[in-house]
């Protein structure tokens, strides 16, 4: 089971996996609260909620798909662009001002000495000057990524619809279908957690709220 996931964070960063899923919960509990509020008007169609929620989940899996590859082509002409620049550059003091705006050190959180910090330039102005261009395609861990991304997002409506296939109460499914995708709102914080440095339960309560905040603009905007 740890290798699979360990793979995973090797093909997709962790932060856009969770993303994905935060994405996927927030689209599935818009439905199932807005849903409720529908409920004692109107009564809940089931078979409806059923297909417009794994529906939607699975459409916006597609369309992230594809901005996901599309977000990669992008990445990676903008790194061979930047590989141009850097050959063509007139003077060593051109070609590290262009690494230095593309890859700022001062905007991470650490703190470095200059020496270091030129060492390191040095380094990557060396590089990229006895380097020669990669074939500009994607990869099979791109593509791999982007069907991850879809099953991320698609997955994160069964727990909002398993409830209404197990119990027969309609009000009574609802409930723990609202009460899954909360719940998971919040393992999502723990998560994110683990990959940052934060406190797994300070973590899951901010993730939940925000996610209740986001569905509520949501269904308050007619989304």
């Amino acid at each position: 089971m740890e290798s699979s996931k360990l793979h995973i964070t090797d093909v997709i960063d962790p932060g856009d996996a969770l993303g994905e899923i935060l994405f996927g919960l927030i689209m599935a509990l818009t439905f199932t609260v807005g849903s409720r509020l529908i409920f004692s008007e109107e009564g809940l169609d089931v078979r409806e909620l059923i297909v417009g929620t794994i529906g939607c989940n699975v459409a916006w899996g597609i369309i992230d798909a594809v901005l996901f590859v599309l977000g990669t082509l992008f990445y990676k002409s903008r790194r061979v662009r930047l590989f141009r620049r850097i050959k063509a550059a007139k003077s060593e003091r051109e070609a590290m001002s262009v690494l230095r705006k593309e890859f700022p050190i001062d905007s991470e959180s650490f703190v470095s000495a200059a020496a270091d910090e030129e060492a390191l330039y040095q380094a990557m102005l060396g590089l990229a000057r006895h380097g020669s261009p990669a074939k500009f395609r994607l990869s099979r861990d791109d593509l791999l990524a982007a069907f991850i991304v879809f099953l991320l997002v698609s997955a994160t409506s069964l727990p909002a619809v398993i409830p209404f296939i197990m119990i027969g109460s309609a009000d009574l499914a609802l409930r723990a279908s609202n009460f899954l995708l909360i719940a998971l709102l919040f393992l999502t914080g723990c998560a994110w957690a683990r990959f940052s440095d934060a406190k797994p339960l300070n973590a899951g309560i901010t993730m939940t709220c925000l996610g209740l905040v986001l569905v509520g603009i949501a269904i308050a905007l007619g989304g």
